[in-house]
């Protein structure tokens, strides 16, 4: 019976990167859309494990664009990122905030860069209600590779089987449950208040 909700952040209670700040991003590079996001994907998880900083991942985007970008475009681009990633969901936030007033043990792990985590930090006050918080950038590791669900179940000294994992991507998902954890495939809130709602049924009886 799991004990503790260990929730994904972008896709579940933050809102996937905006249609609006993604054009601002490629204008603000001055690339072509599909060469700029084959070399923004192709870096970004480095970045997100926190091995390079938000100038040296610009720097090698740039790169790999053949471009360059001096300091005020690598500025502007760290806060379109920034601004792109910054939307969150009102209905699964609501949500959080009722999990932790029944009584649930909340975590979140996520993968992300410490300039927009430490934005997160500034800017969502509903983090506190996570008695963990592991960004990828922090910890070290990323999903889907097995390390970063492991790390949480030793932060919060929990089998992986007390854990429910909810997470919108199926690679995520299908690691989680390779080292035991329970999982929900997120598709929206009200069905990822039904699975917690069930949950809390159980735990009651």
């Amino acid at each position: 019976m799991p004990q503790t909700l260990l929730f994904d952040l972008f896709g579940v209670i933050a809102r996937q990167q905006s249609p609006a700040g993604q054009e601002l991003l490629v204008a603000t590079a001055g690339a072509s859309a599909p060469e700029f996001w084959a070399a923004y994907w192709a870096l970004r998880a480095p970045y997100d494990r926190g091995e390079v900083t938000g100038p040296e991942y610009w720097r090698q985007v740039a790169s790999a664009l053949g471009a360059t970008f001096d300091d005020q475009q690598v500025g502007r681009l760290l806060a379109a990122d920034i601004t792109s990633w910054s939307a969150v969901d009102d209905d699964m936030v609501a949500l959080v905030e009722q999990a932790a007033a029944a009584g649930w043990q909340l975590a979140l792990v996520s993968n992300i860069p410490e300039e927009l985590a430490v934005h997160y930090e500034q800017h969502h006050h509903w983090l506190r209600h996570f008695d963990l918080v592991a960004f990828s950038c922090r910890i070290g590791h990323a999903k889907p590779e097995p390390e970063a669900y492991r790390w949480c179940c030793r932060a919060l000294d929990l089998a992986p089987g007390r854990i429910l994992f909810i997470d919108d991507r199926p690679e995520n998902i299908r690691a989680a449950e390779a080292i035991g954890m329970h999982t929900h495939l997120f598709i929206g809130s009200a069905q990822a208040r039904q699975v917690i709602a069930e949950l809390e049924a159980a735990r009651q009886h």
